[in-house]
C-alpha cells in the first residue's frame, strides 16, 4: 500500500508542477493579436529585433519580448491657422490639413517612438512649410486654382422693360469683367510644393506625407475691408449705369412731352386765330349794317368811346381845336 501511494503522490505532484507551468505560462503572455490596420515593432531591452506588419496572432519571448503597436492606416493632422503675408505683404489666415501614414514603424520608433510625439513634430514642419510656401508667392495663386474668373462676364438681369433694345443697352451697361493677373501656380500648385518640401524632413521619422491640403483661408481684417470696398466701388458702377439710363429715359419722356405740349398748343393757336377770324369777320359785317342804317349815330357812339378810353389818360390838354374835339364841344 505504502508504493501505491507513493505512486499517487509523485503523479499528484507532476499534475500540480505542469498545471503551475501552464498558468505561469499564460500569465506570461506569450501571445499577442495583432489587428487588420495595425502594425507592431518588437524590441527586447529597447533594441528592436523585430517588425511586425501582417495581422494575425504572434508568439513573443514571455518577459522578454516587448511589442509596440501603431496603426498602419491613414492617420490626419489638422493645424491651427496662422496668420501669414503674402508675397506682396497681404495677410492672410491659412488653416491647412494633412494625412500621414506610418511607413517604416522600426525608424518612427527609435526617432519620435508615439504617436502623440510625432504629432508634435508636424507641428514644427507643417507649420514652417506653409508659412513658407504662402510668404514666397502672391495671394491670387493662394485663393485660386484656375484663370477661369478671366473668362467670366457678369451680366445683369434685366426685366420689366417693353423695349427690348432698351433692355439691351441697359444690360449692356451694366455688364462687369474684372480682369485678374492670371496665376501660374494656384492653390492646388502651392499645396504639391508644400508636400514635396515637408516630405524631405519626414522621411527621416518614418512618416510619409499622402497630401496637405489648405482647407480654408480667410482675409484678415484689414484686406477683408479692402475687399468690400471694391465690391462697393463695383456696384456703385453698376447703380450709376441704371442712373445714368433713368436720365436718359426722363430727357426722353421730356422732350416727347414738350413735343406733345407744343403740338397741342400750335393747334389751339390755330383755332383760335381762325375763330378770332370769323368773329371779326362777323364785327366787320354787324358794325357794316349798323353803319348804314345811321352813320351820324355810329360816328358818335365810336367818338364817344374813343373819348372813354383816351381821355382818362390825358395829363393835360393844350388845345381843343383839333378836330377830334368837335363833337365833345
Amino acid at each position: 500500500m505504502s508504493a501505491k501511494m507513493a505512486k499517487s503522490t509523485r503523479t499528484a505532484v507532476t499534475i500540480i508542477i505542469i498545471a503551475a507551468v501552464v498558468i505561469l505560462f499564460i500569465m506570461a503572455q506569450p501571445f499577442y493579436i495583432l489587428s487588420e490596420g495595425e502594425q507592431a515593432v518588437v524590441t527586447q531591452f529597447g533594441k528592436i529585433v523585430k517588425v511586425e506588419t501582417e495581422s494575425g496572432l504572434k508568439i513573443k519571448t514571455p518577459f522578454v519580448d516587448n511589442v509596440t503597436k501603431y496603426s498602419s492606416k491613414i492617420l490626419s493632422w489638422d493645424g491651427d491657422a496662422q496668420r501669414i503675408p503674402t508675397k506682396e505683404n497681404q495677410f492672410i489666415y491659412v488653416d491647412p490639413t494633412s494625412r500621414w501614414v506610418i511607413t517604416d514603424p522600426a525608424l518612427f520608433y527609435e526617432t519620435v517612438n508615439t504617436v502623440e510625439t510625432a504629432q508634435l513634430r508636424l507641428d514644427d514642419i507643417l507649420d514652417s512649410t506653409v508659412r513658407t510656401v504662402i510668404s514666397e508667392n502672391y495671394l491670387n495663386e493662394a485663393v485660386r486654382s484656375t484663370n477661369k474668373i478671366n473668362s467670366i462676364s457678369v451680366v445683369e438681369e434685366v426685366s420689366n422693360l417693353e423695349n427690348l433694345e432698351d433692355a439691351e443697352r441697359l444690360r449692356t451697361l451694366t455688364v462687369s469683367s474684372v480682369q485678374q493677373e492670371n496665376i501660374k501656380i494656384g492653390r492646388a500648385g502651392l499645396s504639391e510644393r508644400m508636400l514635396e518640401i515637408a516630405s524631405e524632413y519626414t522621411k527621416q521619422y518614418g512618416i510619409t506625407l499622402v497630401d496637405i491640403i489648405i482647407r480654408q483661408i480667410r482675409y484678415s481684417d484689414d484686406l477683408t475691408e479692402s475687399v468690400y470696398q471694391r465690391m462697393i466701388k463695383e456696384r456703385n458702377q453698376i447703380a450709376e449705369a441704371y442712373r445714368s439710363y433713368g436720365r436718359g429715359q426722363q430727357a426722353e419722356w421730356e422732350g416727347k412731352t414738350e413735343n406733345e405740349r407744343m403740338s397741342i398748343l400750335s393747334q389751339a393757336y390755330a383755332e383760335a386765330e381762325k375763330i378770332k377770324g370769323v368773329a371779326d369777320a362777323e364785327a366787320t359785317r354787324i358794325y357794316a349794317e349798323a353803319y348804314s342804317e345811321d352813320p351820324e349815330f355810329f360816328e358818335l357812339w365810336r367818338t364817344l368811346d374813343s373819348y372813354r378810353k383816351t381821355i382818362p389818360s390825358m395829363d393835360k390838354i393844350l388845345t381843343t381845336d383839333l378836330s377830334y374835339f368837335d363833337l365833345l364841344y
